[in-house]
């Protein structure tokens, strides 16, 4: 169930878990608890999931080398890693293990690079290589003539991150999770709630005081709704979340990434993940293929206050051109067709913070998820859930679970003899929407129908990757604009490109 007006919730209904953020690691989490016999909601104040951090980030699954030996970041990396095939294929979202490398220009660089694959080593990261500097050009012929050498790891891959956290959406949502969107949560407070004549939960008897519950108020109406424990994956937002029960033991610093993409006849210059060597504000600018085909370059790393300044600038970009350039001096820059940025959640522990608070029982936190979070979502989600067992919540797993998402038949994958019994079926896939990325009027209604469906033109473009070509939607956003309208049953006026006040037409 997808609810977008809160009003409607049953408020005499407690949940067992409310998961607070709609993001990757919120998703995931979401997902993984569905196949337990629980009452879920997972709490998202966008119009949709995937919109923030999850949609604005490099897409790297990573091997694991950079992450300190010991910390959650090093753990949970290797961990998730090593899950990404069984969750890509359960998900049905490209992934692809091209791997990665560390470029070296320098003797300094390759210390740096045999600390890395020490760190490696201790973290379990399996396969990796040094390489010298005709090994690296064999490899990837479009690197700079004056790298010495390179750290490879094969493991290293790359997926789409909206996709992922789309997928794990659908998952949560098509075996009972409840989905609130526009739901910014404002305070939580503990309350006592006597369960007689109240919905039973899995951990309730029916008539007897279960004593506390967690009383959660969302902006924008009068609904509060109740449960009885509280995973807190609010991203950079995180800090807030847990400082309204109390908990003010971490801050978390918005670090923002700015990025460039590059055209899809620029997405084979490189084979693999080109890193240069870390700093202490990240892993430095890369240049990367993307799972669809582009190229991808950046990201910046700038300590920032505003938790919703997602611009980009001059001198950012520039600053991903020169290090792009520094690696692959061949790529033309040209062949740009957007920009965009990101933020990063930085804790003040220098780690993830993933925990039972000390402030609240069962309020987990689960914050500052900064790189490589991305790859470490699904050994997350799988940890959470222990340490919920852990405060006391019973997991009793369903009859009925549904692992695996319903394939989505994209029209550029498909061959001629497909498409034609597909389109005898459905003559909507004869219908192309979107021209540059090659996307059927039939994929577009999927995308609205399916569980946890888009409702806005970014929903749509996450979905199916209508507007994401070369025009960036310029000839084919009127179009979706309509199958919006006709679906979702509203005025094109009501149609906007990211919810809230993002309106695409005036009504004057």
């Amino acid at each position: 169930m997808i609810t977008n007006n809160v009003g409607i919730v049953n408020e005499m209904c407690i949940y067992d878990v409310a998961i607070i953020g709609g993001g990757v690691i919120g998703c995931n989490i979401a997902r993984y608890l569905s196949k337990y016999n629980l009452k879920i909601c997972l709490i998202e104040k966008e119009s949709d999931v995937a919109c923030r951090t999850s949609s604005a980030n490099s897409g790297i699954v990573h091997a694991g080398y950079d992450a300190v030996p010991g910390t959650l970041k090093a753990k949970f990396n290797v961990r998730g890693n090593e899950m990404m095939d069984e969750i890509s294929h359960d998900l049905d979202v490209p992934f692809k293990r091209i791997g990665s490398l560390v470029i070296a220009f320098d003797e300094k660089d390759m210390e740096i690079l045999k600390e890395l694959y020490e760190r490696g080593i201790s973290n379990g990261v399996p396969d990796m290589q040094i390489l010298d500097g005709n090994q690296v050009r064999e490899k990837e012929p479009a690197v700079n003539s004056k790298v010495i050498g390179a750290l490879y790891a094969p493991t290293a891959g790359i997926i789409c991150p909206y996709e992922l956290t789309i997928g794990a959406a659908e998952i949560a949502v098509q075996n009972g999770v409840e989905l609130m969107l526009d739901s910014e949560v404002v305070a939580i407070k503990v309350v006592h709630i006597d369960v007689k004549n109240i919905e039973n939960t899995s951990g309730s008897v029916d008539g007897i005081n279960i004593g506390k519950v967690y009383e959660i108020e969302l902006k924008g109406s009068q609904t509060k709704i109740y449960s009885r424990y509280i995973v807190n994956a609010a991203g950079v937002y995180s800090d807030k979340i847990a400082a309204m029960v109390g908990d003010t033991s971490f801050t978390v610093t918005p670090r923002k990434g700015e990025y460039l993409l590059m055209d899809k006849n620029q997405g084979k210059i490189v084979n693999s993940v080109i890193f240069q060597t870390p700093s202490q504000m990240g892993k430095g600018i890369l240049v990367s293929p993307t799972v669809d085909g582009n190229l991808l370059l950046g990201p910046t790393a700038k300590n920032i206050e505003d938790k919703e300044d997602i611009s980009t600038d001059r001198t950012g970009l520039s600053q991903v051109i020169q290090g792009a350039l520094r690696s692959v001096p061949d790529v033309d820059l040209s062949k740009v067709i957007t920009s965009f940025s990101g933020l990063r959640a930085v804790s003040s522990t220098g780690d993830f913070i993933i925990g039972e608070s000390k402030a609240a029982r069962g309020f987990i936190n689960v914050a500052g998820i900064e790189s490589p979070g991305l790859t470490a979502a699904p050994a997350i989600a799988e940890y959470v859930a222990q340490l919920l067992e852990k405060a006391g919540l019973i997991l009793v797993l369903k009859d009925n679970y549904m692992k695996v998402r319903k394939p989505f038949k994209r029209f550029r994958n498909l061959q001629e003899n497909e498409l034609r019994e597909l389109i005898k079926k459905n003559p909507l896939y004869g219908n192309i929407i979107c021209r540059c990325e090659k996307v059927s009027a039939a994929e577009i209604v999927e995308a609205i129908r399916r569980p946890a469906g888009a409702r806005t033109l970014d929903g749509v473009k996450r979905r199916t990757r209508a507007g994401m070509g070369r025009c960036q939607g310029g000839f084919c956003t009127p179009r979706i604009m309509h199958i919006l309208s006709q679906e979702l049953g509203i005025p094109m006026e009501k149609v906007t490109k990211s919810g809230g006040d993002s309106w695409m037409i005036l009504n004057r």
